[in-house]
């Protein structure tokens, strides 16, 4: 499904029913958005690993402007305000009240960015191995220089140079760098099997890491966050280590920290079971918290 708002076409895919039958009434079931990394990722990151959650609630996945099959437009335009805007002006299209936010990587930036000016809009954040500013780059550099291999450290120079010229170059990337994103795809030892192509798109990938991400910080703002928050890491990330996601939690008043030991920036495929029971229970809590209010 297709939405026209804020001057562009955003796609949208919806799984679960909105509204579910218990002890013989309607009732309303929560709704979350689901941001995906990136920049110039697509919403086919979360699938299949999210589908249990659309028992408890309806899922609204979301392609960002650029991205996956949204519409494209000028390279400079595929930015965090817009992304943003976006998210909001998909909000009121759909006509909801208050929503969840389920951001992973960049998308988690993204998440965090939209609680700073819409959080009356929020029922609570879910931010999965992100970063608060600029600062997971450098330490995600410093990582690869030490332990990245010779073809790793030569593809996330497209990375930190914002130089991507192809979605082959792209396709190249994640191939090369697989086994860091996953542990399960470095233990299963799978690593240099094809990828997908889901419709990533390099541009974005070079707006973000090329230029906006560079000057992005929002340490000194995250504690006016004051809806339900859930922070997760990956113990073995690479990109958005383990003190960045610590730090997002220290700084969001009341947030809930929580480690998985077995996973790399891919917490969703590393250990999914985990994931989804740890998700369930926080919107859970987060339900009853505002029942009682």
């Amino acid at each position: 499904m297709y939405a026209s708002i804020n001057g562009t076409k955003i796609f949208f895919d919806i799984e679960g029913n909105g509204v579910e039958l218990e002890d013989g009434r309607l009732k309303e079931k929560p709704v979350c958005f689901l941001l995906h990394g990136g920049p110039g990722g697509t919403h086919f990151n979360f699938k299949p690993h999210v589908k249990k959650l659309a028992e408890q609630v309806q899922l609204v996945y979301i392609d960002n402007r650029g991205s996956g099959f949204s519409a494209q437009g000028p390279q400079e335009s595929y930015n965090l305000d817009n992304n943003v805007e976006d998210i909001e002006a998909l909000r009121q299209y759909l006509g909801l009240k208050e929503i969840y936010i389920l951001g992973h990587s960049y998308g988690g930036m993204v998440a965090m960015s939209y609680a700073r000016k819409y959080q009356q809009n929020l029922k609570g954040l879910i931010l999965v191995t992100t970063s608060p500013s600029y600062r997971f780059m450098e330490k995600a550099r410093e990582y690869i220089e030490k332990n990245g291999t010779d073809d790793q450290k030569r593809v996330t120079q497209y990375l930190w140079d914002g130089s991507f010229e192809s979605l082959e170059q792209l396709q190249e990337y994640y191939k090369v760098m697989s086994p860091l994103y996953s542990e399960k795809v470095k233990k299963e030892g799978v690593s240099g099997s094809p990828v997908s192509n889901v419709n990533r798109s390099f541009e974005a990938l070079n707006e973000g890491f090329g230029n906006f991400l560079k000057k992005y910080d929002l340490t000194a703002s995250l504690s006016e966050i004051s809806v339900p928050t859930l922070v997760i890491a990956g113990k073995h990330d690479w990109i958005t280590p383990v003190d960045e996601n610590k730090l997002i939690a220290e700084l969001i008043p009341d947030s809930k920290f929580v480690l998985f030991e077995n996973s790399s920036h891919n917490v969703l495929g590393d250990e999914n079971e985990k994931f989804t029971s740890t998700v369930r229970s926080f919107i859970a809590d987060a339900e009853k918290s505002t029942q009682t209010v």
